[in-house]
């Protein structure tokens, strides 16, 4: 399990701003359910001042995707645009006394969607809107923008890095060459503007191919239980589904699985968790445990009752 901080837990258990903000006029969107993470902000902001009087958020993702989406919303709320757009990932994972290196796309994820919902505001057309060439890793929806922003607003300086703060490379690696070239890039030119030493600077003639490929495969994205059968994974997910169940029927709901479809998992919720602002929440809490217990990133998908 990972070593989060009571500000982290705090946040991810007891989210501000979680829900969907009816009145807002900037609304940013990130990721996607079918790359494992995803994140809409919305925002009111004053039109005449530009200060952001709310911020909601909904989010598909683990605890620390949660977390920090909830601490954006309080860091920005009270902010004009300009100061907001100031804010770095750092100031997020900062806020929340910390996250686990692993984690540090949950607050990038933030970053890029809090930059999304103002250019949405201004009604500018959002960088990130790419087309398909500019899409590195397909497996977890990352882009050219979003790596080389990442590289130069945390000064990453190596592939290990820069998959732990965007996802990329972290399950096929297929798109370790073309991230290497991005991290090279911008890394010569943040040698060239003295805000890196070149030591530091990623070297791809240092990284060796078969080198990076199993550097990918003890990726703690891409660890799995070896030689694991679909009926192992199944018994497994089942038995942790069946650990939580007490604690939702607690609350009044209650969830079971209804099928596993390679690293998709589809779970029905029931009784209260139907409907509920927090669903999000509860279904980041059984993704978080799923993904601990089996040692794989994997995606659940909650099934509409009846279905």
């Amino acid at each position: 399990m990972w070593d989060y901080t009571d500000k982290v837990k705090e946040y991810f258990y007891n989210p501000k701003n979680a829900g969907v903000l009816e009145d807002a006029n900037g609304v940013g969107d990130v990721g996607a359910i079918s790359c494992g993470d995803a994140l809409r902000l919305m925002l009111k902001v004053e039109q005449d001042t530009e200060i952001i009087l709310a911020a909601k958020f909904q989010t598909f993702g683990c605890g620390s995707a949660i977390a920090s989406s909830s601490a954006l919303t309080e860091l920005i709320i009270g902010k004009t645009v300009t100061e907001a757009l100031e804010l770095t990932n750092q100031d997020i994972a900062d806020f929340l006394g910390g996250l686990p290196p692993e984690k540090m796309h949950c607050s990038v994820m933030g970053y890029e969607a809090l930059r999304a919902a103002i250019a949405n505001y201004k009604g500018d057309t959002w960088e990130d809107d790419h087309e398909e060439g500019a899409l590195l890793c397909k497996c977890f929806g990352v882009d050219e923008g979003m790596v080389e922003r990442a590289i130069r607003v945390n000064k990453l300086t190596t592939m290990e890095q820069v998959t732990h703060f965007t996802k990329a490379t972290g399950s096929c690696g297929t798109c370790v060459e073309s991230v290497e070239s991005v991290l090279a890039r911008v890394n010569a030119d943040m040698v060239a503007a003295g805000e890196i030493d070149a030591a530091l600077a990623f070297d791809p003639a240092r990284a060796a191919l078969p080198q990076r490929r199993e550097r990918v495969k003890s990726s703690p994205l891409t660890t799995a239980k070896p030689q694991m059968t679909l009926l192992q994974r199944i018994r497994i997910i089942e038995a942790a589904i069946e650990e939580l169940r007490p604690y939702l029927k607690a609350d009044g709901g209650d969830c079971e699985l209804v099928d596993v479809d390679g690293d998709r998992v589809m779970v029905r919720l029931s009784g209260a968790c139907v409907g509920c602002q927090a669903a999000s929440v509860t279904i980041g809490g059984i993704q978080e445990r799923l993904a601990t217990k089996l040692g794989r990133p994997l995606r659940v998908i909650p099934v509409p009752p009846g279905h």
